[in-house]
């Protein structure tokens, strides 16, 4: 066999396998299909579209015969025409009179036709009716966060008319860009009052939920993109939930940032896995196929704690499942770590949210004994002891949390609980006055926007 060995030898080897293969065919039924057939181009009605747009929107044509969309041939007919009896249904200047109807909106319920999956996934996130919820819904918290927004940030105590575009550009140009907003239309069947755009948990005027080009951005769509940090950091920044900055200055993050051009982005859904990249990104942890754990579009599945609210507490019910996703999170781990790293690391974030719940504890308890002596002020926001509990819980509380979860040292200390001790050791102080004194202080001590 010698022989076949080197560049001769290799074409001979073929040539004998050929003919043999050959030999075999005559009793090997040939099971693939007697033909393949690809079809391209586009419709009429499709083609004037593109057309139209490569002329007053090229940025848009663009980013689309880029991306994957351009390539399967789904063009902006597919996904912006809708019935002519949807609540959506409008016209631009190219398609007045005719019997074509369409909307700029597209959420999620146009996504499914083609990805069904992930969108039911994605509907039993936190990034679809929950986010919302924490925007607009009025019964939440008892309507104390849509006030926080209308009546303080929108100067409805100064006088601002209640529901006028300036009384609610706090809440338009910043919450509802990440939580979402409840769309309103104008006769046209257009959005009207600066509702849309808005953030991933947006509520459609046809009743479907949900904003997928908050990750994926149109009109390129691309599956890189939507796998980098970047994309997760618009809104999940920021002195409340700084995760971002938690990962930029994780090992995970130092190795993103020094190595990251060069990782395997592209890879097709449950195939991308470590030897792609080295290091995780927020994708792979939360989201992404690895090892044997599928892909998943629900960005609660993975979790155990609920890190964002008032007190932590193990997820349940519309939050998920808390026992499951610590499960589901270690088989992630075990991708690049050993069982005593992961099960230290998990450790490490149990003995932290212990340690903010007994804080968070202890000021429910000033609060109500102050509540039951009639020693709070009815506004929050012009009462000290109320506006550090708001910090010890949205700021410094979340940050300490997040920073024990994501292995961001700097946050879970300094700006976590180097500052909830001293939140909460001023809270004290006003507890203690109040209480001797049997009355409230005339001026707030809290000079500042909270500690940072």
């Amino acid at each position: 066999m010698k022989q076949f060995y080197g560049k001769i030898g290799l074409i001979s080897l073929a040539c004998l396998l050929v003919w043999v293969g050959m030999a075999y065919a005559v009793d090997t039924p040939n099971l693939a299909p007697r033909k393949i057939e690809i079809k391209r181009g586009y419709t009429e009605d499709a083609a004037k579209c593109i057309e139209c747009h490569a002329e007053k929107t090229p940025g848009i044509i663009e980013d689309w015969k880029l991306g994957k969309m351009g390539h399967a041939g789904i063009s902006c007919y597919d996904c912006h025409v809708v019935e002519s009896n949807s609540p959506m249904a409008s016209q631009c200047s190219g398609l007045k009179g005719s019997k074509t109807f369409i909307s700029p909106m597209v959420s999620s319920k146009t996504c499914a036709r083609c990805h069904p999956a992930e969108v039911e996934e994605f509907l039993k996130s936190g990034h679809a009716d929950l986010s919302r919820a924490a925007v607009y819904d009025k019964n939440k918290a008892g309507g104390a966060l849509v006030a926080l927004q209308l009546v303080h940030e929108g100067a409805g105590f100064l006088g601002a008319e209640e529901g006028s575009l300036m009384n609610e550009a706090s809440r338009t140009s910043g919450c509802q860009m990440c939580h979402g907003s409840v769309v309103e239309l104008g006769p046209d069947n257009k959005p009207i009052n600066s509702t849309w755009p808005a953030g991933v948990g947006t509520l459609y005027p046809d009743g479907s939920v949900g904003t997928c080009t908050v990750c994926h951005t149109r009109h390129k769509f691309s599956v890189a993109e939507a796998r980098k940090p970047e994309a997760c950091a618009s809104c999940h920044l920021g002195p409340d939930h700084p995760n971002i900055e938690i990962y930029l200055e994780s090992k995970h993050g130092q190795r993103f940032l020094t190595e990251g051009e060069d990782w395997e982005w592209d890879s097709a859904p449950g195939t991308w896995q470590p030897g792609d990249y080295a290091a995780p990104t927020c994708a792979v942890c939360h989201m992404s196929g690895i090892g044997e754990l599928e892909t998943t579009h629900n960005v609660n599945e993975r979790l155990k704690w609920d890190l964002v609210h008032q007190r932590s507490e193990i997820r349940s019910g519309v939050r998920g499942d808390g026992k499951k996703g610590d499960k589901l999170m270690r088989k992630v781990c075990v991708n690049c770590h050993g069982a005593t790293h992961t099960e230290m690391t998990m450790q490490t974030l149990d003995s932290a949210v212990e340690l903010y719940n007994t804080y968070w504890d202890g000021a429910v308890k000033m609060k109500k004994e102050l509540a039951e002596k009639g020693l709070l002020k009815k506004d929050p926001w012009r009462d000290g002891f109320q506006e550090l509990m708001y910090y010890l819980w949205h700021h410094t509380g979340r940050r300490a949390r997040h920073g024990a979860a994501m292995n961001g040292p700097d946050y879970a200390h300094w700006h976590g609980f180097f500052q909830v001790f001293q939140v909460y050791k001023d809270m004290e102080d006003l507890y203690n006055w109040r209480i001797k004194n049997n009355k409230i202080e005339e001026l707030s001590p809290v000079m500042s926007t909270g500690p940072t």
